[in-house]
């Protein structure tokens, strides 16, 4: 019997999946709302991703549950990380089974020429794509992308730069802003320069 206006199964729910609510991944499709990693139900996109035998995950717990463990991944330097997502309901099985995640890591041209990675540009370590944040055309960890003065986390949209290192926008005003009468005094400061 012929599926008149019928699609696809669903990969999670299994129901029909019409094309309007359709995603496609790995041959398979999905509603748009049954598209959720399987341990956090986070809303997945094509760039967020990561597929291991039949099952969807975001990057973040793919990462904890197949990723590599122990000292220095993802963490940043000085820290032994035990967390292997257990907490986030990953189940683990000492079964090696092949894993396939569904972007390579995006290297620089030095790094895939000379097999490195890049190095930090405030610890000097190296820097894998996973744990890699570009800040004033560089790359740095994500736990060493820091305002040089307080320490404070930056992102891309708090963040100035001056001279290779980065400030957040406080500090930066604080150290090399503009200096003298009414500066840095706050909205109705008056100040009388003797």
């Amino acid at each position: 019997m012929p599926n008149w206006g019928g699609g696809n199964k669903c990969g999670a729910c299994g129901r029909t999946v019409y094309h309007a609510e359709e995603v496609q991944c790995d041959g398979r499709s999905f509603h748009r709302c049954c598209f959720l990693c399987m341990v956090c139900r986070k809303n997945l996109d094509s760039t967020t991703v990561a597929i291991h035998d039949d099952e969807v995950y975001c990057k973040s717990c793919y990462g904890k549950k197949y990723g590599p463990k122990g000292y220095g991944y993802g963490q940043g330097a000085g820290t032994l990380n035990m967390d292997r997502g257990e907490r986030l309901g990953i189940k683990h099985d000492n079964t090696p089974s092949p894993h396939r995640p569904t972007t390579s890591p995006n290297t620089s041209k030095f790094a895939q020429k000379f097999g490195g990675a890049e190095k930090c540009s405030r610890c000097g370590d190296s820097v894998y794509a996973a744990e890699k944040v570009i800040g004033a055309g560089k790359p740095w960890h994500k736990n060493c992308f820091r305002c040089a003065k307080c320490g404070k986390s930056l992102e891309s949209t708090t963040l100035t730069e001056k001279e290779g290192e980065i400030y957040c926008k406080g500090c930066y005003a604080k150290n090399f802003g503009p200096k003298g009468f009414g500066y840095g005094q706050g909205a109705g400061a008056l100040v009388h320069a003797q």
